[in-house]
């Protein structure tokens, strides 16, 4: 008799995933070479979700778009080396060469949290009001 309850049986993509993914909206762009060394590919894309082994993102239109690329995501230093694993509309899903660093992925998720790129706040509002208040996190001046 086996040694497990019903549920261990249920797949989940929360247990299938290899890396926790994490939900940003940060711009991007990538870059890629054209055939015969003929020029470089530079093209923007909205960020859906990261994780340290890969990414998806969302651009305009997937013609032309090669197999393999760098991404480099607005606000970060770093292109990242990306290999395509499936295109679902105008969605793409890529698995990144290099592993990220995770202090680098802290980054790029961090920079997501403070700037609030991913919600848009209502355009009917004034300026003031759509800007945070101070907030006193627990520091002492």
């Amino acid at each position: 008799m086996l040694q497990s309850t019903m549920y261990s049986l249920v797949p989940s993509p929360l247990y299938e995933r290899k890396y926790e993914r994490f939900s940003i909206g940060q711009a991007g762009t990538l870059m890629s070479v054209r055939p015969a060394l003929g020029g470089v590919s530079i093209r923007a894309c909205k960020m859906i979700d990261i994780s340290r082994g890969g990414a998806s993102f969302s651009v305009t239109t997937t013609i032309g778009l090669s197999q393999h690329y760098y991404l480099h995501i607005v606000g970060t230093k770093f292109r990242i080396g990306c290999a395509e694993v499936y295109r679902k509309g105008e969605r793409v899903g890529v698995q990144f060469i290099k592993m990220l660093d995770e202090a680098f992925l802290h980054e790029i998720v961090r920079h997501e949290f403070f700037t609030g790129q991913s919600k848009k706040a209502p355009s009917n509002l004034p300026t003031a009001s759509r800007r945070p208040a101070s907030v006193n996190w627990g520091f002492v001046e």
